[in-house]
């Protein structure tokens, strides 16, 4: 169905792609998955012709319908388009279909070839189901919580986000052949992923998803890695994956150690034979120590050209069942990951947080009532909600009473009662604006300071490094130029400043890698303050635990 080889594609200076292989198959689903930065996403601009600027081939047959979404919605589109014309004009023989309905009847009269091309392109309008095309949008808006209104908005007045929704949905009512997909479920409610979820394992369609969602993950045919420039590939889900990636990562350290011991014993010989050349006594011709020596030196050249350290990540509870040995080398030579560093103290008892019989909404339109918890010591609350069901609005009360303000266009009734003792911590989906504007550098030295926690540059440049970003390279980048990934581990830098003894975390999985997921949920099974969290991970729900607060809107 497709076929990609890319013998290198690069980024300025960096390699994202060499010796790159990828197949789909007729019908597969394939989830697509690496570290932030290694080039998903450049894959997927070359997989849709986006890109063109590579080395290698991209093979899909004849006729086949190649459909897409992408994380980021930007550029050009005609006004006087709508939502409802831009998702039809997407799908297969719509316009061509609709053409012959609307114009045939007023001029073909006894025309017995238009007659036929009427009558097939009525037949065919309904096999395809356009008849009810308005009604299936209608439900998978609701499923995705989209205004219908939208449908008859200028699709170029949408936001990002909706403009994402509405091409996975076009998608969906489409089924073309191939379905390329880029994070399709961040943002969404549980209702929604649901929704796709089902989809994904129903379609006939080939889907390729990027996705670090290890709900969307488990119900896949296979898993590609992209590591080291190359894809790795895992037949089975997510569970699977994590059980291959162990044993296939352990086989890789014990090569890359045997390689390691190879090296070393080839610098002492040749150590040996430098030592040994001056000395020789021997018949006239070739000093064979010299000889030894440079036969040594090619070989370790060729060594060394293809001895780049692998990145190895293995999964924590895969990890826990490497036998000792193993468990010590993965250890050391395991990939750089996030560092988060948080409390320690002693878990204290008193409440930080009482929410007593809330009421809440806005502009005279309640969201939810009798709202009622409180939260003391390292308590866990999972909040669940359909996206606008005053989730956010819930939290942001709790902000205002944290700060002693009370917002003006607020309704409702209870009480919200902070601690004199609160340190309050949040983490939320979007940067402030008060930080695009100023370098990575400038951002985290006001985020210290905007919390009043004395800072230097060693302690800028600390964070930096935790946190995966290159102190030389990006310390100097604006903050709105970084990827979503970056700006998700900005924000974990923010939350730990100033040891808070209260996280509130909204959607805090959104943009990061599996073993960034993994370090930040053992970070927060660490923590020994309370934390509220908004997420549709239902792995990191579980992970987190608690109790769960149902938001009814």
């Amino acid at each position: 169905m497709l076929h990609a080889v890319i013998h290198e594609k690069t980024m300025g200076a960096k390699t994202l792609l060499k010796g790159f292989e990828l197949r789909l198959e007729d019908g597969e689903k394939v989830g697509f998955l690496g570290r932030n930065g290694t080039g998903k996403t450049t894959l997927l601009n070359l997989l849709t012709g986006k890109d063109t600027d590579f080395d290698g081939t991209i093979t899909i047959p004849k006729h086949t319908i190649v459909m897409a979404t992408s994380q980021e919605h930007s550029g050009a589109h005609d006004i006087s388009k709508t939502t409802l014309d831009h998702v039809t004009n997407k799908l297969p023989k719509y316009a061509q279909l609709h053409h012959v309905m609307t114009t045939y009847p007023d001029h073909m009269g006894d025309n017995m070839k238009k007659l036929h091309e009427y009558s097939d392109a009525l037949q065919e309008f309904s096999d395809l189901g356009y008849y009810e095309v308005e009604n299936s949008l209608e439900k998978l808006f609701d499923a995705y919580q989209l205004n219908k209104d939208l449908l008859t908005h200028s699709f170029a007045s949408l936001s990002g986000g909706q403009k994402r929704l509405v091409e996975l949905i076009a998608i969906q009512l489409a089924q073309p052949h191939i379905a390329l997909l880029d994070e399709p479920t961040n943002h969404m409610d549980y209702v929604g992923k649901e929704a796709f979820i089902s989809w994904l394992k129903n379609t006939p369609s080939s889907v390729l998803v990027i996705s670090h969602d290890r709900d969307v993950l488990k119900n896949v045919d296979r898993i590609i890695e992209l590591k080291d420039s190359k894809a790795h590939s895992y037949k089975g889900n997510y569970d699977a994956y994590l059980s291959q990636n162990a044993t296939k990562t352990s086989n890789a350290i014990n090569e890359f150690q045997t390689s390691q011991k190879r090296i070393k014993n080839i610098k002492e010989q040749i150590e040996y034979a430098r030592a040994r050349a001056p000395g020789y006594k021997g018949k006239a011709g070739k000093n064979p120590w010299v000889v030894m020596q440079e036969k040594l030196e090619k070989e370790l050249k060729s060594i060394l050209a293809d001895n780049e350290k692998p990145s190895f990540w293995i999964d924590q509870e895969s990890a826990e069942g490497l036998n000792p040995k193993m468990a010590q080398s993965y250890q050391k030579f395991k990939a750089k990951n996030i560092k988060l560093h948080n409390t320690d103290k002693e878990t204290q008892t008193a409440t930080v947080l009482r929410v007593d019989d809330v009421s809440l909404g806005y502009d005279n339109t309640p969201l939810f009532a009798n709202c009622a918890f409180s939260l003391a010591g390292n308590d866990r609350l999972h909040v669940v909600g359909r996206n606008g069901s005053g989730k956010t609005t819930l939290v942001r009360a709790i902000l205002d009473a944290a700060d002693r303000k009370k917002p003006t266009t607020l309704i409702g009734r209870g009480v919200i009662e902070c601690s004199p003792q609160l340190r309050l911590s949040l983490y939320e989906q979007e940067i402030g604006s008060e930080l695009l504007d100023m370098s990575l550098f400038d951002a985290i030295e006001h985020i210290y300071r905007d919390k009043n926690v004395a800072v230097n540059e060693q302690v800028i440049l600390r964070d930096m490094g935790n946190y995966l970003f290159d102190p030389q390279v990006d310390r100097y980048v604006p903050v709105s130029s970084l990827s979503g990934g970056q700006k998700a581990r900005l924000q974990l830098i923010r939350l730990l400043v100033g040891d808070p003894n209260l996280l509130i975390l909204d959607e805090p999985t959104n943009h990061l890698d599996l073993p960034s997921i993994e370090e930040l949920e053992n970070a927060l099974k660490r923590y020994t303050g309370a934390i509220m969290y908004i997420t549709h991970d239902s792995y990191f729900a579980r992970n987190i635990g608690g109790k769960t607060l149902k938001i009814h809107g």
